[in-house]
């Protein structure tokens, strides 16, 4: 099964800022490219914080309330948001660690970490951990524009043929808006369960209507028992 990568759907020409862009200059690219954040690059062009509006508007925000802090003391938390409200350049102002992928990682990976960290957008990373591209929740999202087409011919030759040996006329799949509807009967329970685990990680599928039935009933056996054999065998031990 063939996971779209991270590095299909980013954008190469990222907008970009160093440590020492002042902070007009960093407001200017923002509102100039209509984007809501930018990576921020040391001279090797690896990431070492973002800048998002959110910085922004938080370090004008911010600015009246330092002398007031000054007077009651400061916590940890108060010091840095001291310390952004002074913010002239990006590297001041700046967020870090910055939340990063690599470009070999699936969608469903940034996905996943877009939603973990509440941000719109990731700086795409290579081998060597420099920037190569940026990945927003517009291009995540794309991969639910995928055919329907596309998915059912993925359901069928990855998970019932390569991965489940069966036939593709043995099994009924429809796909409807991303939703994948199953008919039809399998030798065993426990196929039952790993086709749909299996279709849910396909890019692309919103759902799975599981209406397979099964000839036998394994999910009492241990995967490592002389009754479980065949194809699944391997799948079973992983999980």
């Amino acid at each position: 099964m063939r996971h779209r990568k991270i590095g299909n759907v980013m954008t190469s020409d990222v907008v970009r800022a160093v440590y020492a862009t002042p902070f007009k200059d960093v407001a200017l690219l923002l509102a100039h490219h209509d984007i809501s954040g930018l990576p921020v690059v040391d001279e090797d062009d690896k990431v070492i914080g973002v800048v998002t509006e959110t910085d922004l508007m938080f370090r004008q925000a911010k600015r009246d309330n330092v002398g007031c802090q000054r007077l009651i003391g400061l916590t940890r938390g108060a010091h840095r948001a001291a310390a952004k409200a002074r913010a002239r350049t990006a590297g001041e102002l700046m967020s870090t660690p910055p939340v990063t992928a690599h470009a070999e990682d699936s969608i469903a990976f940034a996905a996943r970490t877009m939603a973990q960290h509440r941000v719109e957008r990731l700086p795409v990373l290579d081998e060597e951990n420099r920037l190569v591209g940026i990945v927003s929740r517009r291009d995540v999202l794309q991969v639910f524009l995928r055919p329907d087409s596309d998915i059912r011919r993925e359901v069928i030759d990855e998970i019932l043929v390569r991965t489940l040996w069966r036939s593709p006329q043995t099994i009924g799949v429809k796909v409807t808006d991303g939703v994948v509807t199953l008919e039809g009967r399998l030798e065993r329970q426990s196929e039952v369960t790993i086709a749909v685990q299996l279709i849910n990680r396909i890019d692309g599928v919103v759902g799975v209507v599981n209406h397979l039935t099964f000839r036998l009933d394994d999910s009492h056996l241990r995967p490592l028992e002389s009754g479980v054999h065949g194809v699944t065998d391997e799948l079973l031990r992983k999980g």
